[in-house]
């Protein structure tokens, strides 16, 4: 690797749908040489938008890697970029992608401010403790306001927000942009499509307002360090240009604040200016800590630094399908470096990988590469079996990894294969998906024998099925979306299960008693409690105990939809000498499991959808009408320049078609967006209308 590991940048681009992230993308790639030619979102020819859908309809949908290269202040940085989607349903891209990178992009639109994706990244963000820095886009659109937008960051976000830029001008009169580090005000010229930009004196109305945030700017510069505060109290004009750039990217990297710079990309304004804060403020791997993990065959916490030194480690942090080339993993190196035609370690099977040949991806083209070194993001082909979050590791050195969590999904639908040629082929197709998305879930239901595709919302499982059609030639038929119900049990219940069968040699005995509960507040899945004493059951028995329990966990007692959560305490059991063994503890720990629940008052729960509607002030009124009538309840309502925002809680049930209602009702001038909140009970009578519609019938309770 010829760049220093000081001269890296890793970094997402992440925000609300139709922010303009991809604009922003195409952009730095026009810049920075990458393309000949501007790629635009509205005409399908965005590089990073590379599949059909997404050229068809306009937005992100897979997340996308690039690598392009800057000169700042004589030095060459490399900056490894991955495009992330906007649209909530496709929410696991964003995720898998923090989960690997170092710092990121927050870009908002200057009109709409803090959206509700907006709001989904930045947790995501903090989740990982990623840096980021903040550009307010589309500042040449009507009702564009910076620094309302600062107000929502502060507020909504519980970010601190540091302008180092403002605006000149705004909406139709934006012009260009003002450095408050350099003190100098920039405009960009059109006939160059914004390639070339030159300083312009700062207007003279805008002289106060630059004054003041540049003496906040200076004034936090000098709290970092107390040699800076001595000069801020003798001359604050002395502190430099560089001591402001170095307190502003310590403060950024320690996610102490965030930021913010202004343009439009779209009109090509104060993009370079973006990529000199990129190599400016976000970190490089050198600059993150050690990555922690654990020894697979010691379980004892290890670290790895990023140096080519250390031994390999990696992350598998996105599995695509090329038609060409086959799997492809997309991977970060945390530390060491690997060769083309090596054998790792996949730490979470335990299995050898050999890595055939390796790639430097940009959009849907591959760039061959003999060796990868700590801090690059690359691909890799001609492996056996690595799953999204995969730790790949030096087979003499171990290590396991965190790996990446992913949201349920929250809307079912049933497909089939419309020919009987097709089914077969519908099963490698469904399982290609999979092994991409971690957020799409396949499963057949036990009574009707249906195959049903599990997905975060209408537009992915519309992507899912248009995908089958288009990239893998398969026709089929599909049921309209249904909601992913889940179950939970209200009571508590002691149970005794002694499972027995004889078959003529060794039999099957297992027996054992357990209590099953609501689980404690913010667990999910089988929270597992073994309270059994004096060897009344072997010690290497209770894992079968705990598999068998967590396998029942997928069919709850009402309508064996998963259940959320459940505590279970295992507190006796007794076993026999000869008849005992795992499986026959597995075995019955299902059984026990399913007969409890039955005992216990079930609940049906479901999805209940957080959303925000932008509507004309005339149509507030009917809007949320409409809400209340589909079982939600409005929150809060903000006023903007010339509409209203409806923020509240809906169930995803009452919610299907509602984009087309929405515009019946506003005649077509308001928008929508819902993200998922929370799992709540549903009441007796929804309940029973769920049976009905899936059995026929309400059972007697």
């Amino acid at each position: 690797m010829s760049e220093n590991l000081e001269n890296i940048r890793n970094i997402g681009i992440m925000a609300h749908i139709d922010a303009g992230k991809t604009t922003t993308t195409e952009r730095i790639l026009y810049y920075t040489g990458i393309n000949y030619k501007l790629g635009e979102v509205h005409d399908g020819t965005a590089t990073m938008d590379w599949m059909v859908q997404e050229q068809e309809r306009g937005i992100t949908i897979t997340s996308a890697a690039t690598t392009v290269y800057w000169d700042l202040e004589n030095q060459k940085y490399r900056i490894n970029i991955i495009d992330t989607p906007g649209h909530v349903d496709f929410t696991v891209e964003v995720e898998r992608s923090l989960r690997v990178l170092d710092g990121a992009v927050a870009i908002f639109c200057a009109v709409g401010g803090v959206e509700p994706q907006s709001e989904t990244v930045w947790k995501q963000a903090n989740k990982y403790h990623v840096p980021r820095i903040s550009f307010v886009n589309k500042m040449d659109r009507t009702g564009a306001d910076f620094y309302h937008v600062l107000t929502q960051i502060s507020e909504r976000l519980g970010a601190k927000p540091i302008p180092v830029q403002i605006p000149v001008g705004s909406e139709e009169n934006f012009t260009g942009i003002v450095d408050l580090i350099k003190h100098k005000a920039f405009s960009w010229d059109d006939s160059s499509l914004g390639k070339d930009y030159f300083e312009i004196p700062i207007p003279e109305d805008l002289q106060d307002q630059v004054n003041e945030y540049r003496s906040l700017l200076i004034e936090g510069t000098a709290e970092e360090s107390e040699e800076l505060m001595e000069k801020f109290i003798d001359d604050p004009d002395s502190i430099t240009e560089e001591e402001i750039i170095s307190a502003v990217r310590k403060a950024t990297l320690e996610n102490r604040i965030t930021p913010v710079l202004c343009g439009a990309a779209f009109k090509n304004k104060g993009v370079q200016l973006l990529i000199d804060a990129i190599v400016r403020y976000l970190p490089s791997p050198f600059d993150m800590p050690p990555v922690k993990g654990i020894n697979p065959y010691t379980e004892k916490e290890e670290t790895r630094k990023p140096s080519p030194e250390e031994p390999f480690s990696a992350i598998a942090f996105k599995i695509a399908t090329d038609p060409f080339v086959g799997r492809i993993a997309f991977f970060r190196v945390y530390s060491g470096k690997l060769d083309a035609g090596s054998t790792v370690l996949n730490a979470n099977t335990e299995s050898k990988e050999r890595i055939n040949r390796m790639m430097l991806m940009h959009a849907n083209k591959q760039n061959p590469l003999k060796q990868i070194e700590t801090g690059e993001i690359g691909a890799a082909v001609g492996f056996k079996t690595i799953h999204t979050g995969d730790t790949l590791c030096d087979l003499k050195h171990p290590i396991l990894l965190e790996s990446i969590a992913f949201p349920d999904p929250v809307i079912n639908m049933a497909i089939e294969a419309r020919t009987q040629d097709d089914v077969d082929k519908l099963t490698l197709a469904l399982n290609k998906l999979t092994e991409e998305d971690p957020t799409l879930i396949v499963r057949t239901d036990n009574e009707t024998g249906q195959t049903l595709i599990s997905g975060m919302g209408e537009l992915h499982l519309d992507i899912i099925t248009d995908r089958l059609r288009r990239e893998f030639n398969i026709e089929i038929n599909h049921g309209a979306p249904q909601v992913a119900y889940k179950e939970a049990i209200q009571n508590v219940v002691l149970h005794h299960e002694v499972y027995k069968k004889q078959t003529g040699g060794k039999g099957k005995f297992a027996d054992l008693v357990i209590e099953i509960s609501p689980a404690d507040s913010g667990v999910r899945g089988l929270q597992f409690i073994n309270e059994v004493k004096g060897g009344n059951i072997p010690r290497e028995f209770i894992p079968a105990i705990e598999k068998g329990l967590k396998s029942g966990l997928s069919n709850g007692p009402v309508l064996g939809f998963p259940m959320e959560s459940i505590k279970v305490r295992l507190l006796d059991g007794s076993f026999h000498s000869v008849d005992s063994d795992a499986l026959a503890f597995q075995i019955a720990a299902g059984i026990a499991l399913r007969d409890a629940c039955r005992k216990a008052k079930a609940v049906l729960l479901e999805p209940i959808m957080k959303f925000e509607i932008v509507t004309p002030n005339e149509y507030i009124g009917d809007v949320a009408s409409d809400i209340n009538k589909r079982r939600g309840h409005v929150e809060e309502v903000q006023s903007r320049v010339s509409d209203q925002l409806v923020i509240g809680k809906v169930p995803l049930s009452e919610m299907f078609g509602y984009v087309t209602s929405l515009r019946s009702i506003t005649s077509g001038r308001a928008t929508c967006m819902l993200e998922f909140s929370h799992n709540a009970p549903t009441s007796k009578e929804i309940m029973d209308e769920v049976l009905y519609k899936i059995r026929g019938y309400v059972p007697v309770y």
